[in-house]
């Protein structure tokens, strides 16, 4: 609970076996987090007794995508805050401190990782990923109007529960571009948004995007066409 608002942590989960029990902990362990939602994404490393083990709400989603787990988890919570992240260990609990002084005055939170001092040593932050996050960040801020952004890639972020509701029915992308989808709603809806830097660690086991490159400018072609589409829609 944060000044009277409860809040809830959703962690979307692909074979997190390695880290997702400590990872569960350590937000568990944040005197303002009411519940952690841990979505099981068709994991087949023993993730599902690595969460049951924990307090965590044990959460299965058989469509599998990270967009997909995510839509799951934001389901299945209850708080009036509602926070996504990682279970790999690349962001820290105590960063929620800043989300939730943040969101005193605006609706949406996104993350940055793309700050230089918080870039841990060992994090999986190359020049091209930075940059290329950055590129894409801007190309959404300037299509859609939105505050100063830098990066699309950022899966730490929080929301209020009313802005959620808003978005929920145009939910849709099931992908690893899911953020985008979620950021484009936000903005477009009239949530009040804004990005602030977070720390940004080494992965503990492989990672299913960035780890390869091909795979990371597959995703960042999704996101740019996701965002020139939004951009002919009308929600109003």
């Amino acid at each position: 609970m944060f000044e009277g608002q409860s809040l809830s942590v959703v962690l979307p989960a692909f074979n997190e076996v390695q880290n997702i029990r400590t990872s569960i902990e350590h937000f568990l362990a944040h005197p303002a987090v009411d519940e952690v939602i841990a979505v099981d994404n068709r994991s087949t490393d023993g993730t599902k007794e690595a969460i049951l083990a924990t307090r965590a709400k044990y959460v299965f989603e058989a469509r599998q995508g990270f967009g997909a787990a995510l839509m799951k988890g934001l389901e299945e919570s209850t708080g009036d805050l509602i926070v996504q992240s990682e279970p790999d260990g690349t962001f820290a609990a105590g960063d929620l401190d800043k989300l939730l002084l943040y969101q005193r005055e605006f609706d949406v939170v996104f993350g940055t990782r793309t700050s230089k001092s918080c870039i841990w040593s060992g994090a999986h932050m190359p020049w091209l990923l930075r940059t290329g996050n950055w590129i894409v960040a801007k190309l959404l801020q300037f299509l859609h109007n939105g505050p100063s952004l830098t990066d699309v890639g950022c899966t730490y972020r929080l929301l209020k529960r009313p802005v959620y509701r808003e978005i929920r029915p145009h939910l849709r992308v099931q992908g690893s571009h899911f953020n985008v989808d979620m950021m484009i709603l936000a903005i477009r809806m009239k949530a009040k948004c804004v990005e602030i830097p977070v720390h940004y660690g080494p992965r503990i086991g492989e990672s299913k995007i960035t780890g390869d490159n091909l795979r990371a400018l597959a995703v960042g072609l999704r996101m740019i066409l996701l965002i020139l589409r939004y951009r002919l829609r009308s929600f109003r």
